[in-house]
């Protein structure tokens, strides 16, 4: 995995200077477009952006005034720190290495803090990869790499359109979906865990989507007692991940 371990400039502005970029070895998160702009260069832009799979954001010119005080004409990209790989590809991967998939799709967890840790225990316990949609998503910047201590730079990351997507790959290739539900019945313990699996988290405030419910093979609950009626959602990862990591063990 390409990993950029230090990117001293977080943006870029300008129409040129983008286009350079993104034919350069330089990775972009994401770009940022006024929505009334055009232009050749700007077709240019967009046009690159695709084939290097990088997100465009249309936005007003008020958003991007706020990024930087520079002339941005209409366009300003964020720098990233990883290089994003397919679902497919990360599958194919493990089962060529004889080894059983393990992914974790993260449905709507935003927080930075949060989803550093949750890198941090996905690699102690073997995830092969972390998987999350354009939207909804935490953004994997340098914060990041401070509240994993490093760990997400040994991690596969692959972000899709939608999970939509990410779950037709998963099913296609007879990955099962477990996902965590403050609603199911079944327990954490009562799943088998030793198959090819992807466990999924959703959101700590509205936990898991409509669609990875519609998806999933089964749900569970992790027992607790007290007053809450959650763990916090890194917590609950590490959780749910050392318990793959004790079945297979």
């Amino acid at each position: 995995m390409k990993f950029n371990q230090s990117s001293s400039k977080k943006i870029i502005f300008g129409r040129q200077p983008i286009f350079e970029a993104l034919q350069s070895e330089i990775l972009i998160d994401k770009i940022f477009i006024y929505h009334g702009i055009s232009g050749d260069i700007v077709g240019d832009v967009l046009e690159a952006a695709k084939n290097n799979n990088v997100p465009i954001v249309r936005v007003p010119n008020e958003k991007l005034n706020n990024m930087t005080r520079k002339n941005h004409q209409g366009m300003v990209a964020m720098c990233g720190v990883v290089e994003y790989q397919s679902v497919q590809d990360v599958i194919s991967l493990c089962f060529e290495q004889g080894k059983n998939p393990f992914l974790l799709l993260l449905d709507g967890i935003t927080d930075v803090r949060n989803m550093g840790a949750i890198i941090r225990s996905a690699v102690c316990c073997g995830v092969d990869a972390v998987i999350f949609s354009e939207k909804n998503a935490a953004p994997i910047f340098e914060d990041m790499v401070k509240t994993s201590a490093g760990a997400f730079t040994k991690m596969n990351f692959c972000r899709e359109k939608s999970i939509n997507v990410a779950f037709e790959t998963i099913k296609m290739n007879g990955i099962k979906v477990y996902s965590s539900d403050l609603r199911a019945e079944k327990k954490l313990r009562e799943l088998d865990m030793t198959e090819p699996l992807c466990l999924v988290l959703g959101s700590e405030d509205k936990g898991i989507s409509s669609t990875s419910r519609k998806a999933s093979d089964d749900n569970f609950i992790i027992p607790m007692l007290g007053e809450f009626d959650s763990f916090n959602v890194s917590v609950a990862a590490g959780i749910m991940c050392h318990e793959v990591l004790s079945q297979r063990m």
